[in-house]
């Protein structure tokens, strides 16, 4: 079940930051980010693919240009920032204003679902992994670029304690458990690439 109240708050959390969200991220894209993300070029494949929570568009310069592309947030704020940005890069995309928690596509529609740094905030992570696998064809695929909840038990102590004061700030959990939600709703894993310790990972996966 959705709990409307924490779905709104983390909307208006984003809302808040949408026009100052780059800018605050500039310096890890720059050095990171940008380069993970230009993965997704060459592993978005089939005929449809769709990508969940595109923020202010920052994936956009990496779509494939053989592969017709949906993508959502539930943000409008942020989903004006992607519609700017695809319109100067010239990108094909259909922008939807929707919940990864409750999407409105039928069953077996898309051949890539994909997400990079959204899982952190979304209310209720296992069920937004759910709908995705719903939406997904069997033989699809999900691709995730995430971070999450270190294995260190002191690094992971410090985490979960600040985890309040980012989500506050940022809108992002920098504690869950990321690799156990993906298994919870139903995907298996088929390769796990640790980025940054075992903090940040590129994750593929399909149906179970």
């Amino acid at each position: 079940m959705i709990k409307t109240s924490d779905t709104d708050l983390t909307r208006k959390r984003y809302n808040r930051l949408a026009f100052f969200y780059d800018f605050l991220e500039a310096p890890l894209e720059m050095f990171r980010f940008a380069a993970w993300r230009s993965r997704l070029t060459d592993r978005i494949a089939g005929n449809r693919a769709l990508e969940v929570g595109i923020g202010t568009g920052k994936n956009l310069p990496y779509y494939p240009q053989n592969v017709q592309i949906t993508a959502i947030d539930f943000s409008p704020g942020m989903l004006v920032r992607a519609q700017s940005k695809a319109s100067v890069l010239g990108t094909a995309v259909e922008l939807r204003e929707m919940d990864v928690q409750q999407l409105a596509f039928r069953d077996h529609y898309f051949d890539t679902v994909f997400a990079t740094f959204v899982f952190c905030s979304v209310p209720d992570p296992v069920l937004g992994l759910k709908e995705l696998k719903r939406v997904c064809k069997p033989d699809g695929r999900l691709l995730l670029l995430e971070h999450m909840r270190p294995g260190n038990p002191p690094l992971g102590f410090f985490f979960d304690l600040f985890n309040p004061m980012v989500v506050r700030m940022m809108g992002a959990n920098i504690n869950r458990r990321t690799m156990d939600n993906i298994r919870k709703a139903g995907w298996k894993i088929l390769y796990e690439e640790r980025l940054s310790s075992d903090i940040v990972r590129w994750i593929e996966a399909e149906p179970l």
